[in-house]
């Protein structure tokens, strides 16, 4: 049997590889390694798979967040709505430009956002929500923007986990996730379902005039050079990463795909015990599969972790510390949360390895060590 990783990248490369080493070569040739034409197509490419008008690429997916944040204007002091249960990256921009980050709960079974919990936190200060669309598994966008609406409030989502996932509304119209509030950000760090082979990162509206305003931003604040017109930052796509993404993007829909097999594969080993809770798809969304995590109950979570990596599975625990306990977030001030779900969460949860290049043996032998474990 082959190696389990938790990611395989390198057998993804591989094949890809003579597209890729091509593609990698024509920007050596061209030498032009910052905005080239490389980066240029794929925001035109990246766009248009999304069905949304404007893609500025940049460095990575945290700063894709702060820019989002930038460009609405946001000031010391303005409320940011977050769940607490993500990774940091989300909160972290809130806490870098000296907003207030303000944590709300997620649905047990989606594990992203919980509306009620969102409007319940709304306050005259807060100006801002940031749903993420956790571990592949798109919020309940239709009814966030009803909420945000009402209130007035601009929507970031946090694409970094779904990107290629599909939003259904009521009405059966169907988005991508990314492209249905104010502004969207991803990452394409190496993992991701989209992933380059270093950092990358990309924000998405359907504004002109913010995207034009977080073009700049990325940019030094300019859109003529030596002319600074905004406070800005440095943060571009570089073209060798570009050319690799444009080669990766046409492949997205079989890499999800490819994962969603795996997925189906494990719900399967582990349907019917009562002791494993695999991962809820709810009706409004498919899921991408950027993480396969179990919800384990009556089982020593930390015991079994141990018992896969003396296996040689490799497993994860996304997230040990949620937000709202983080001791980064000691200076502000903030109030004691009471955030129950996400707490059980913590304790709970467990990911198991997932990528496009698994095969039944592997999916087998994982499947089984869990079973046993878990029995």
């Amino acid at each position: 049997m082959r190696p389990i990783q938790m990611v395989d990248t390198k057998s993804q490369y591989l094949k890809i590889k003579t597209a890729v080493d091509n593609a990698i070569h024509e920007v050596l040739d061209s030498a032009a390694y910052i905005n080239g034409k490389p980066v240029q197509d794929f925001a035109v490419n990246l766009s248009n798979y999304l069905d949304t008008p404007f893609t500025i690429p940049c460095a990575n997916g945290t700063d894709a967040l702060q820019i989002a944040m930038m460009a609405l204007g946001l000031e010391p002091g303005d409320e940011v709505i977050t769940p607490s249960f993500t990774y940091i990256a989300t909160t972290e921009v809130v806490a870098l430009l000296k907003l207030t980050p303000v944590f709300v709960e997620v649905d047990p079974k989606t594990f992203c956002m919980d509306p009620a919990s969102l409007r319940k936190a709304i306050t005259r200060k807060t100006k801002a929500i940031v749903p993420v669309h956790l571990y592949g598994h798109a919020a309940p966008m239709e009814e966030i923007m009803q909420i945000a609406k009402e209130f007035g409030l601009s929507v970031i989502e946090d694409n970094a986990q779904a990107i290629g996932c599909d939003y259904t509304f009521s009405d059966g119209t169907r988005k991508k996730t990314g492209t249905i509030g104010t502004i969207g950000a991803t990452s394409f760090y190496p993992s991701k379902n989209l992933g380059a082979f270093g950092d990358g990162g990309a924000i998405f509206t359907s504004d002109e005039g913010l995207a034009h305003k977080m073009k700049m931003i990325a940019n030094h604040g300019q859109q003529k050079r030596y002319y600074h017109e905004l406070v800005g930052c440095n943060s571009r796509l570089d073209s060798i990463q570009a050319a690799i993404l444009n080669i990766k993007l046409k492949e997205l829909d079989q890499y999800n795909a490819a994962r969603q097999k795996v997925a189906t594969f494990y719900n399967q080993a582990f349907s019917g015990n009562a002791k494993i809770i695999t991962p809820h798809v709810a009706s409004y969304s498919n899921h991408v599969y950027h993480q396969y995590t179990l919800v384990l109950e009556g089982v020593d979570r930390d015991g079994l972790n141990k018992y896969l990596a003396e296996h040689k599975i490799p497993s994860m625990i996304y997230y040990p510390v949620p937000g709202h306990k983080q001791e980064m977030f000691a200076s502000f001030g903030l109030p004691k949360y009471d955030l129950a779900i996400t707490d059980w969460l913590t304790e709970r949860v467990i990911s198991l390895p997932i990528h496009t290049e698994m095969d039944e043996e592997q999916l087998n032998y994982i499947s089984g060590h869990v079973l046993n474990y878990v029995n």
